[in-house]
């Protein structure tokens, strides 16, 4: 029978968990500093022991929301797309979501869980009786050769990657400090486009920065121009096998050069050249589809000690979501208004 243990972060052997195969950039040491910056959170890492013997590792945070205390693994805001367990490839998922939920309970005492482990089925969250839903994410497959990987893309990403090229678009890595100024200067311009503002403010892309980068887990790129100004701006964390899409915005103005294809097909190929095999692009938009991408579905798993926890959850995001889609809403109408108070008086 499988239990956790906690563990003290300054005794844990973070280069040794870090080389595990199942590990993510999202769980190590310097990702939970930039959600402890971020959210007020608590890291918690936990050894998982089957008779006493280490065979994985948990990861996660403790935050508290609406008045209650929450772990999560990662939780909704947190710009964290996994985390979860590293395990022995011998130790069931399902057991140990098990062991963590009465860890949970009778060690942290928080009355509410999420989790989100790219190796947890939706089988397993059926089994043990808790909430989920599947978040849909596009992976491409990194380790065909440049032609191949070309090749697997649709056409109207070749032909904007060509144009950009064509165009004289140049892709640099960046690593100084005003680039998460430019990145959320062209992030505030496209949330501009559906008169909306982005769920997070400059601050986040400042401290993941100063906390990621240093570890050369973190690539940041920015598309300048013929005239070398920047017109847009990507982050691509990664570690072990996998790379993530973590953002990208441009100035609507230049989208015409087609800088954004041109900085995620350097991406692949820079990852790639490091031994990353796979580029996970996150869950929504289907502009990404035309990367050559296959579908994953991975649940994300709830579990409430009280069942008023997940509907003041759900209730929270809804008001949060409405929030902003009524924001919208009056701005199209005043505009509509104003469009037709001006055709009144013509």
């Amino acid at each position: 029978m499988l239990e956790l243990t906690r563990l003290h972060l300054d005794e844990c052997d973070w280069d040794a968990m870090d080389r595990r195969d199942d590990r993510v950039i999202f769980q190590t040491r310097e990702w939970l500093s930039f959600i402890a910056a971020t959210q007020g959170a608590e890291p918690v890492v936990c050894a998982v022991l089957d008779a006493g013997q280490v065979r994985g590792y948990f990861t996660g945070c403790v935050i508290r929301r609406y008045g209650v205390r929450i772990l999560g693994s990662p939780f909704p805001g947190w710009t964290t797309q996994y985390m979860g367990f590293n395990l022995d490839e011998d130790v069931s998922r399902r057991d140990a979501v098990q062991a963590l939920l009465g860890f949970a309970s009778r060690t942290l005492r928080v009355p509410y869980v999420e989790l989100r482990d790219r190796h947890v089925l939706a089988e397993d969250a059926a089994a043990l009786g808790l909430r989920h839903e599947c978040f849909t994410t596009f992976e491409v497959d990194l380790s065909p050769t440049d032609d191949e990987l070309f090749a697997r893309m649709k056409g109207t990403a070749r032909t904007s990657i060509r144009k950009a090229q064509k165009e004289g678009v140049v892709i640099e890595e960046a690593s100084d400090r005003s680039f998460a100024d430019e990145y959320y200067a062209q992030l505030l311009d496209v949330f501009a486009k559906q008169s909306l503002r982005p769920t997070y403010g400059v601050d986040r892309v400042r401290t993941l920065i100063a906390h990621v980068h240093p570890t050369g887990r973190l690539l940041l790129l920015r598309a300048r121009n013929p005239d070398g100004d920047c017109i847009a701006t990507a982050i691509f964390p990664a570690m072990n096998s996998t790379a993530y899409f973590w953002g990208g915005a441009s100035w609507r103005s230049h989208q015409r050069l087609q800088p954004n294809e041109a900085m995620f097909w350097y991406a692949m190929r820079y990852w790639r050249e490091r031994g990353v095999t796979a580029l996970d692009m996150g869950g929504g938009g289907d502009y990404k589809r035309k990367f050559g991408v296959v579908d994953l579905a991975v649940p994300h798993l709830a579990h409430s000690r009280f069942a008023g926890l997940a509907s003041m959850r759900a209730a929270a995001q809804y008001l949060h979501t409405s929030k902003r889609l009524r924001k919208l809403r009056t701005q199209v109408v005043g505009r509509f208004g104003a469009a037709t108070r001006r055709g009144a008086g013509r």
